[in-house]
């Protein structure tokens, strides 16, 4: 599952954060990092799928 996810980090961020993390804070900032930027909310959820990040 995890390929799947890194795929949706790089094309969908916001999807590949959903899919890790529910709708918690860590959705929310990527949300506003994408519209920022899109290379800032793919780097955050980058992050977050890599470094196996889970709801809390």
């Amino acid at each position: 599952m995890k390929p799947v996810k890194v795929i949706f980090a790089i094309f969908l961020p916001p999807v590949a954060a959903f899919m890790q993390v529910g709708v918690s804070v860590h959705f929310w900032v990527n949300i506003i990092l994408c519209i920022l930027g899109f290379v800032p909310g793919m780097v955050h959820a980058l992050w977050l799928v890599l470094t196996d990040q889970k709801k809390k």
